[in-house]
């Protein structure tokens, strides 16, 4: 199972792949790429990032799958940049992390809230509520004024910071479950759930389970109309 990082921090990277191994546990190959300096945001914190974390997370596959490919394929950022790209250049389970913590949210509480790093990331959270249809189910949407390469810094009090906003989705949204949307936040969930005493989705854990058990059931990516293979007009990741 292949973890695609589209930003260029290899700190992130390396945090993605021991929370998967955690979750995966024995005997799951995990790997966890991410683009070059230059090859793709050094954070995804806007939409000229996300178009730029898009594009890496293409060239990603394309490259991994030059090289004999992987069964499973899992987008490790909130905003799922490439999603419907990447599901078009394999048959392989492709899982976005903000989708997979949706369904699992859905599934452990009634009502769930999402805590996020910036206020300017809000917009696309709702895009994504509204496209996996749980724009009901979440009852409340926070960003934490956090950067994310701030979550990389013990120093910086994300960890504090991020706490109180669940505290409040809980209290005053009446949030049966958090959701982490960021995949850096998924270091705190453990220690959130623990202090909070309910469900602490984080997409990295919650997508990693759900492409693992797509892969076993042997659930791929459909082929038909809008999943086909796009047009060969020109190499893809070359």
């Amino acid at each position: 199972m292949t973890f695609l990082n589209p930003n260029t921090s290899v700190a992130f990277t390396d945090a993605v792949r021991e929370t998967a191994r955690r979750v995966a546990g024995e005997g799951v190959e995990i790997v966890a790429v991410c683009p070059a300096p230059g090859d793709g945001p050094a954070a995804v914190e806007s939409h000229v990032d996300e178009i730029r974390a898009a594009a890496a997370v293409v060239d990603l596959i394309a490259r991994d799958q030059r090289a004999g490919g992987s069964d499973a394929y899992v987008i490790a950022c909130f905003g799922d940049p490439g999603l419907d790209a990447a599901r078009e250049l394999v048959d392989v389970p492709v899982v976005g992390i903000a989708e997979a913590a949706m369904h699992l949210a859905a599934i452990a509480g009634r009502h769930f809230a999402i805590v996020t790093t910036l206020t300017r990331t809000l917009g696309r959270a709702s895009d994504l509520l509204a496209r996996y249809e749980f724009d009901r189910a979440c009852v409340a949407a926070y960003g934490t004024g956090i950067p994310v390469l701030d979550l990389e810094d013990p120093s910086s009090g994300a960890s504090r910071r991020v706490r109180a906003w669940c505290e409040r989705a809980i209290e005053e949204d009446g949030a049966d479950v958090i959701v982490l949307g960021c995949a850096g936040m998924a270091g705190l969930a453990t220690e959130l759930q623990s202090a909070l005493g309910i469900p602490v989705v984080d997409g990295v854990a919650a997508a990693t389970g759900v492409a693992l058990a797509m892969a076993r059931a042997g659930v791929g990516t459909s082929k038909r109309d809008e999943y086909a293979a796009p047009v060969a007009r020109e190499a893809i990741g070359a």
